[in-house]
This record gives C-alpha cells, structure tokens and sequence, in this order.
C-alpha cells in the first residue's frame, strides 16, 4: 500500500474531530472521501499532511511511519494536498505560484516541469507573468493542481476541487484527476459532487462525525440504498456534473 492510516485521532480541545480512522490508498489508485459537512474530512487531509497533530495513530506513506513528519518532510516524501479553496498566492504572479510548488527541488528540470505545465493549461501559459488574481475560479483551480503537480507527487490529495466551479470546469477537473492517474499519480479526493467522485474512484470512504461509518467499492457506494437514505433523500447518487451533496 502507498498510503496506510490506523486508528488515526485528532482532537481540537474537546472537540474530537476524526475518530479511529483507517484507511488504505493503493499505488495507482482513486479514493474518495465522501461526507456531509462537518464529518471530519478536512481535517483527516491535514493530519495527513501533517498541518495538524493526531492525537493517536499511525500514518505510513510508501512503507515508512511518517506520523511525526513536518509538512515539508511529507512533501519530501511525495504527498501533496490541494487545500480547499485553492489559497493560491493572488499577489504573486502564475508563474512565481508554480515556482511555489517546486521550492524544494534541487534538480535542473522545473523550467521543463512549468512548460509542460502550460501546455496541459494554455489558459495560465498565456497569463504567466500576471497576477493570480486575475484567473477565474477554474483557472485559480488549475493553478493550484499545477502547483502540486511541480513537486512531483506520488499521491495528491484533493480537499473539495469542484467547489465553485462552472459546470464545464467540473468536467475538466476530473478529466485531468483521471489523467493524472493515468501519470502515475496516486488520488485522494475529497469532494461534495457524489456522483462525479464515486465514478471517478475506485473505492471510497464515508465518514460522519469523524468516524468512518461505510468503506466499500465506488460502484457499491453509489447503489447502496443506506448511503442514499442517509445522505441522499432516498436517492442514489448518480454519475453527473451537477453538485449532490453528502
């Protein structure tokens, strides 16, 4: 396994936010991480990119404990997290944005790695040298993948990337989260859009209240009746590029 989290806890105060999480991500593999708000998503991607402190557990990333790692040390190692909301650097130009993403490579080839960059986002090659803030939500989205994407990740995780988007940027968002697999990238995904996630991933992962409450197949998630009465209304999530919420 790429990724193995056990009995992983995080607490804020009394607050106790992900409870006894397990979870497993295969080399290659798409995992979603499915659930209404508040149930401890978030949080669980921090932890796993080590912004926040488990209170317990263990975190192993390509064989190795990396549970007391520093973000960066993670980072080192090939994880990578596109953190909701994007937190691009809008004062900073798209080009010093990507240059972000590569700040801790030593090799000659980041030039390379933002050419091809470009030409996967045309749309940021042609605004290289302009501020950030200019970019749409799609493009500010684009952006932060690009970003990741330069510091040659083995896994990326994805803190709800559709949020905000147009209809036809969800589409293109998970076509590039299926080409990114298809490189050799490893996903972790969290996201609201139910339907897109479920026939994106392979597997995937339902938490409430911080505790993982079904882990099953994405094709088993997206029939199960329980998963639609809990969350759905009664009705089953469906492969679509409308937002369903968990």
């Amino acid at each position: 396994m790429l990724l193995e989290v056990s009995g992983l806890n995080v607490r804020y105060g009394r607050t106790h936010a992900v409870k006894s999480v397990d979870l497993t991500l295969a080399e290659g593999e798409i995992v979603t991480v499915l659930g209404a708000n508040g149930a401890g998503k978030t949080t669980l991607l921090k932890a796993l990119q080590g912004a926040v402190a488990p209170t317990s557990g263990t975190i192993r990333f390509a064989g190795r404990d990396i549970t007391a790692f520093q973000p960066a040390d993670r980072v080192r190692a090939g994880m990578m997290l596109v953190p909701e909301g994007r937190q691009i650097f809008v004062s900073m130009t798209v080009e010093e944005n990507l240059l972000m993403g590569a700040y801790l490579r030593r090799d000659g080839q980041v030039a390379r790695d933002i050419d091809a960059i470009y030409q996967r986002f045309p749309n940021l090659g042609q605004r290289r040298g302009m501020k950030a803030s200019v970019l749409s939500g799609g493009e500010q989205q684009m952006l932060a993948i690009g970003r990741a994407m330069l510091g040659r990740p083995r896994l990326i995780m994805l803190d709800e990337p559709s949020l905000g988007l147009s209809p036809l940027f969800v589409n293109h968002l998970f076509d590039l989260i299926r080409e990114m697999n298809a490189d050799g990238i490893s996903i972790l995904l969290v996201e609201q859009n139910t339907g897109m996630a479920l026939e994106t991933a392979s597997r995937g992962y339902v938490l409430e209240l911080g505790s993982v409450v079904m882990a099953d197949t994405a094709e088993a998630l997206a029939g199960n009746a329980a998963l639609a009465e809990a969350y759905l209304g009664g009705h089953a999530p469906a492969a679509t590029s409308s937002h369903q919420t968990l």
